[in-house]
């Protein structure tokens, strides 16, 4: 893995659950049938260790009091390796009630120690400037209307705190055109960093090659974004 730098180019273990805008109630019905129905080492996209994304984390050098943000982390194994770390302020935001009681289980009593909220990330699910740290691995990449996308950033810019830190990574050029039988957006660094400008100055970028529970391979992009100072947060 090389990390490219950018250049001019306690809550209760079941959580909340937000309310939910009608457009993204068919796409939590499709995922909420798929953890219903698969096994979270099956999905695509699983992870036993999430070592890129841990390695991202591990160089901006957070407190264990940061608010880590996982969002889509559903019954991905990040906050694990995070809440093994230390790290005790950690969130994750997912569409699917069942994959967040996949995480729990797995977890048995650490679940007390995460904020679970079945929400949909573009409406205001997270407290104005209240995140160290948002991660996203997989989610960015299913808004695939300009719409949705601009939510979901005014979202990301809202909740994250000045000298915050955004980590995003979706499929590259290279990857998947659909995931999970949905259809997907790919990026290149320039495409994926003019849709988070002006609300975010891109860092550093990366990219990985994941290989899923069946063998196949999926190129991804890994962007490391920071809150533009001078970025107003929306009202």
């Amino acid at each position: 893995m090389v990390l490219v730098p950018s250049t001019e180019i306690a809550v209760p273990a079941a959580g909340p659950t937000m309310p939910i805008a009608r457009k993204a109630m068919q796409s939590k019905d499709h995922w909420e049938t798929v953890y219903a129905t698969k096994p979270p080492t099956e999905v695509s996209w699983y992870q036993s260790a999430p070592t890129l994304s841990l390695d991202l984390i591990r160089k901006l050098d957070l407190p264990a009091d940061a608010t880590i943000a996982d969002i889509g982390g559903g019954a991905a194994t990040l906050v694990d390796h995070l809440l093994s770390q230390g790290f005790h302020r950690l969130v994750v935001v997912d569409l699917a009630g069942h994959a967040l009681a996949a995480a729990r289980d797995r977890l048995g009593a650490r679940a007390a120690g995460v904020r679970w909220i079945v929400g949909d990330v573009t409406t205001p699910v997270l407290p104005e400037a209240s995140v160290d740290l948002w991660h996203d691995r997989a989610v960015f990449h299913f808004l695939t209307e300009s719409e949705d996308r601009g939510a979901y950033v005014a979202q990301a810019r809202r909740a994250v705190r000045p000298g915050g830190h955004l980590i995003i990574a979706t499929f590259a050029l290279d990857g998947p055109t659909q995931c999970s039988g949905l259809p997907v957006a790919r990026y290149d660094v320039a495409g994926l960093r003019a849709e988070f400008a002006p609300a975010f100055d891109l860092v550093a970028h990366t990219t990985e090659t994941h290989t899923t529970p069946a063998g196949h391979t999926q190129s991804f992009l890994y962007c490391h974004f920071v809150p533009h100072p001078s970025a107003l947060m929306p009202d």
